[in-house]
C-alpha cells in the first residue's frame, strides 16, 4: 500500500487528487513538497507493526505540508490510512494515543490561523470528526477481532473438553467391558479344576480378553499421546466386528446368540463405532446383571440406519434396578448407557434402554447410516 500510494502521488491525473484544509494561497510543487509527500506514504509500509509511529509520521508530514500551502497531493490520503490502522492496530497506549494525536491537531489549526487560514471552528470541528469516525472504525475492526480471537479460543477449549470427555468415555467402555469380562471368566475358571480341557478354554477366554483390552487401549494412548502417527486402522472397533465380541462374551460362560438381518451399508467411522460401543456395554451390563441368563444381540442394516437391539432374557427385578433405574424409555442408567445415549443422539439417532413387559432388558439404538456424522 505504501508503494502504490508513492506512486499515485506522483502520477497524472491522480496526483492532484487529495485532502487540501486550511485553504492557504498554493504554492508550486518543490524539493519539500516532494519530501513531505513521501513522509505520508512511506510510513504506511509499517502500519500495522508501529501504528501509533506511522500516524505521528504521516500526521506531522500532512500538517507542514498544509502549512506549507504545497498543491494537493494523492499522498494525502494516507492520513486516513494512518489514522485507521492505529485504530484498529495500536495495543499499547490506546487511550494515550488519541489524546496526543487531538493535541497535535489543535496545534495545526493554531498553526493555520496564525498563517492566516479563513477556516472556522466549524470547520476545524467537522473536519476533526471525520478524523474521528475514521479512527473509530478502526477501532471497531479491533473490537471484533478480539471478539473473534476470544471465540475461537474458547471454540478450542471446548473442543478439548468434549474431546476428553469422549476419551473418557473410550476408556469407561473399554475397561468396564473388557475387565469385567475377565472377572466373570476367572470366577467360573476356579470351578473347572477338575476339568483340564474347560480349564484350558477359560483361560484362554481370559487371555483373549486381556489382549483385546491391550490393543484398544494401546489405540486410545496413541490418540492421548498426539504424535501424528496415525493408528492402526485395525486398532479402532467397528462393527464389523461384532461376531468377535459376541465370540469373546460367550466363551466367558454367558449365552449369546447374534443375528443380523440386511447388509451393512458405508458407515461413517464415528457410526461404526457407536454401534460397536452399545453393544459392547449391554453385553457388558449381561454379564455384571444377568450372569448365564439368554441375551440376544440383533443388527438390522438399512441404507440409511442401522438398529441395534440388545436384549437379556429374564433379568431379576432388582438387577434390572441395579444396571438402570426405572424412568421411561429414557433410563438414566450408569455412566455407560447415558454415554451411549449421548453418542446415538449426537450422531441423529435414538437410543431407548429398559425393562422388557415380559421381564428381561432391552437396549435399542437406531443409527444414522452416515449423513448425520
Amino acid at each position: 500500500m505504501a508503494l502504490v500510494f508513492t506512486v499515485l502521488s506522483f502520477a497524472a491525473p491522480l496526483s492532484r487528487f487529495g485532502v487540501q484544509f486550511g485553504d492557504l494561497p498554493t504554492r508550486d510543487a518543490s524539493v519539500a513538497s516532494v519530501l513531505l509527500s513521501l513522509g505520508q506514504t512511506l510510513p504506511l509500509a509499517v502500519r500495522t507493526r508501529w501504528p501509533a509511529a506511522c500516524l505521528a509520521v504521516v500526521g506531522t508530514s500532512f500538517a507542514v505540508y498544509e502549512c506549507l500551502g504545497c498543491p494537493p497531493a494523492f499522498g494525502s490520503l494516507g492520513l486516513y490510512v494512518a489514522l485507521y490502522s492505529a485504530g484498529a492496530h495500536q495495543d499499547r497506549f490506546r487511550r494515550l494515543v488519541p489524546l496526543v494525536a487531538t493535541g497535535g491537531y489543535v496545534a495545526f489549526g493554531a498553526a493555520l490561523h496564525v498563517l492566516g487560514s479563513p477556516e472556522g471552528l466549524t470547520d476545524y470541528l467537522l473536519y476533526y470528526m471525520v478524523l474521528a469516525v475514521v479512527w473509530g472504525l478502526g477501532v471497531q475492526v479491533r473490537g471484533r477481532r478480539v471478539q473473534e480471537a476470544e471465540h475461537r479460543l474458547l471454540s478450542a477449549r471446548m473442543a478439548v473438553a468434549a474431546e476428553r470427555s469422549r476419551l473418557a468415555g473410550e476408556l469407561h467402555d473399554v475397561v468396564t467391558h473388557h475387565v469385567t469380562a475377565m472377572v466373570v471368566q476367572a470366577g467360573a475358571a476356579q470351578y473347572l479344576t477338575e476339568s483340564p480341557d474347560r480349564l484350558h478354554e477359560a483361560l484362554d477366554a481370559i487371555s483373549g480378553t486381556g489382549r483385546h483390552a491391550l490393543a484398544e487401549l494401546r489405540f486410545l494412548l496413541g490418540v492421548l499421546e498426539a504424535t501424528g502417527d496415525a493408528a492402526p486402522r485395525e486398532r479402532a472397533p467397528v462393527p464389523g466386528r461384532v461376531p468377535d465380541l459376541v465370540e469373546q462374551t460367550r466363551a466367558g460362560g454367558q449365552p449369546v446368540e447374534l443375528v443380523e438381518d440386511g447388509e451393512q451399508s458405508a458407515m461413517a467411522t464415528g457410526t461404526q463405532l457407536t454401534a460397536y460401543r452399545v453393544v459392547q456395554e449391554s453385553l457388558t451390563n449381561a454379564v455384571k446383571y444377568a450372569a448365564g441368563r439368554r441375551t440376544l444381540v440383533r443388527l438390522a442394516h438399512t441404507p440409511d440406519w442401522t438398529d441395534v437391539e440388545v436384549t437379556t432374557a429374564g433379568t431379576a427385578a432388582r438387577d434390572v434396578r441395579a444396571a438402570a433405574p426405572l424412568g421411561g424409555p429414557h433410563v438414566s442408567g450408569g455412566r455407560g448407557l447415558a454415554g451411549l445415549r449421548e453418542r446415538v443422539e449426537m450422531l441423529g439417532g435414538e437410543f431407548t434402554a429398559g425393562p422388557c413387559p415380559e421381564g428381561g432388558f432391552r437396549v435399542h439404538a437406531r443409527i444414522p447410516a452416515g449423513g448425520a456424522a
